[in-house]
């Protein structure tokens, strides 16, 4: 049986495939990041879930795609937890931006994460490029949900906020100062705790400050994570994640002010990724 799991710092999709491509289930865990959590933190929350204990000694390869895996150290730690876990399977993990490219394109593109946090790669059909490393979450990680969930913290202290926007961001997340600090600064995840403050602008009517606040957020990212790839005045840009989703509108409004094409939008990558292992399946069998 082989397992595939899409894994960010917030959550980790995963599905079982039994040898013919079938799906057997799926299911979900809490984030995987190996750059912020600890080893014993992520055993948890693998062994927490009663799908993946259920089958965890007829599983016979394991390919995670996460956020956080994209040195060699991280991605070893996160492989030797799978491994102490699942005892009878192979174990591969590869950074994230693998998964995007799967679920977006089979040619050469620029693809783009967008979700608790971001990053940008160059395909060129067969190989993934990153040429500007991730430095998470604090120095990086434009127009992602965590980038926006400091924006609008920030502008509610700094009474930048509309007034009735405000009152309504109050209503809906403890604003207490301290709250926040601890969350920040003392408790686990706190990239992914910072991008819960997005829904204000996901679940909310758009008005004219959240239009400002996407397009501000996506105008960075273009400038820093796509226009610096020479190949997307040429090439398709495809992005991955629920913040790009939600704000196809911010992108290609940016977009359209830089000449640049737009590829696939998709929420979710695991569908894409479901699709490539089965054709990998395919080719095992002929």
């Amino acid at each position: 049986m082989i397992l595939i799991a899409d894994g960010g710092s917030t959550k980790a999709d995963w599905i079982l495939l039994d040898k013919y491509g079938v799906q057997v289930f799926k299911t979900r865990t809490e984030g995987l990041n190996p750059e912020i959590l600890s080893e014993s933190l992520m055993t948890s929350r693998i062994q927490e879930n009663k799908e993946l204990l259920d089958c965890k000694n007829q599983v016979t390869e394991v390919y995670f795609y996460g956020a956080g895996c994209g040195t060699e150290k991280l991605s070893l730690l996160l492989k030797a937890v799978f491994e102490s876990f699942f005892v009878n399977a192979k174990v591969v993990v590869r950074e994230d931006t693998y998964a995007a490219v799967y679920a977006v394109t089979t040619k050469p593109g620029i693809v783009c994460i967008l979700g608790t946090g971001s990053n940008s790669s160059y395909f060129d059909g067969e190989k993934v490029e990153t040429r500007i490393p991730s430095l998470g979450y604090i120095l990086m990680d434009e127009a992602s949900g965590n980038y926006f969930g400091k924006k609008l913290i920030l502008d509610y202290f700094y009474n930048r906020m509309p007034s009735n926007l405000a009152k309504h961001f109050e209503t809906q997340f403890d604003l207490d100062a301290d709250v926040i600090k601890k969350n920040i600064y003392k408790n686990e995840n706190p990239n992914a705790y910072l991008a819960k403050f997005v829904e204000f602008i996901l679940r909310n009517e758009r008005n004219d400050y959240f239009n400002e606040v996407l397009r501000k957020g996506m105008t960075e990212f273009f400038e820093n994570r796509i226009l610096t790839y020479p190949e997307a005045k040429s090439l398709p840009v495809h992005f991955v994640g629920s913040i790009a989703y939600f704000a196809q509108d911010a992108i290609k409004h940016v977009a359209n002010l830089n000449n640049i094409e737009i590829g696939n939008i998709v929420r979710r990558p695991i569908d894409g990724l479901i699709e490539y292992h089965r054709e990998q399946l395919k080719l095992e069998q002929i």
